[in-house]
């Protein structure tokens, strides 16, 4: 016997989460009641250069940045280069990235009077996974050397493990290593000190981020202990026990 055809209807399509034309989020992470308004006007020129990846990320924060500060704007490249930018910075130009082995990088504190003295800067920030990032900073790097100073953000430490949204009301995705920091948290942290008003702004720009991670972490489900966690843990407490025998 041939099997009797199925007469049920076609499921409809799973209903679109609706979007707020403001902060274009979905409406339970709205985030308009922390964006500034209106945006916030900075000395230093603001630059992101976002991967074409990052730029479909549902937590990329550029567009909080860009709808935050007056003076900001975004390029989605992979790669930085004269035709990217439609004029040439000017000498005091950075750009913000953790040091390597060849490329060094100055402190942000180190700059801090220089930065506060000379004509407004332009920062250039990049947008995307940190494996994808440093391969724009690579490929951008013979254009920039040209111009731009490397400048990191104080307290990075490649030898400790970053951290994650499970235990920082500032990260939204985990973090590589100490120190690394979202796109958000990076211009702020800069402006915080090389803006006059530079620790209003940073303490605006980190309360919008932990709004979105307060947000976001209502979605997480329970961490659950790797197994491995789980096995290392155990002969922990039986070496104890035996200890204390």
């Amino acid at each position: 016997m041939e099997p009797e055809p199925d007469n049920k209807p076609p499921s409809p399509p799973p209903k679109r989460r609706s979007i707020c034309h403001k902060c274009d989020r979905p409406i339970p992470v709205c985030l308009c009641h922390v964006i500034p308004t209106p945006p916030i006007p900075t000395r230093t020129q603001i630059i992101i250069i976002q991967h074409p990846h990052e730029s479909h990320h549902k937590l990329n924060t550029t567009p909080l940045l860009t709808k935050s500060l007056l003076n900001s704007s975004s390029i989605i490249t992979r790669r930085l280069t004269s035709n990217t930018l439609i004029n040439q910075p000017p000498s005091s130009t950075y750009y913000l990235f953790p040091p390597s082995q060849s490329s060094p990088a100055v402190t942000l504190s180190d700059l801090k009077t220089a930065l506060k003295n000379n004509s407004p800067p332009v920062l250039i920030v990049f947008d995307a996974t940190w494996k994808h990032a440093k391969e724009m900073v690579s490929a951008s790097e013979g254009y920039l050397s040209r111009f731009a100073t490397r400048v990191c953000l104080d307290g990075f430490d490649g030898g400790i493990e970053g951290g994650s949204i499970y235990d920082s009301d500032l990260v939204l995705r985990k973090e590589p290593c100490g120190g690394c920091v979202s796109t958000l948290e990076a211009v702020a942290r800069w402006l915080g000190v090389v803006e006059e008003n530079g620790l209003e702004i940073e303490d605006r720009l980190v309360g919008l981020l932990k709004e979105m991670v307060r947000l976001q972490a209502q979605f997480l489900k329970p961490m659950r202990p790797r197994p491995k966690l789980l096995k290392k843990s155990k002969q922990i407490e039986q070496g104890k026990n035996s200890s204390d025998a």
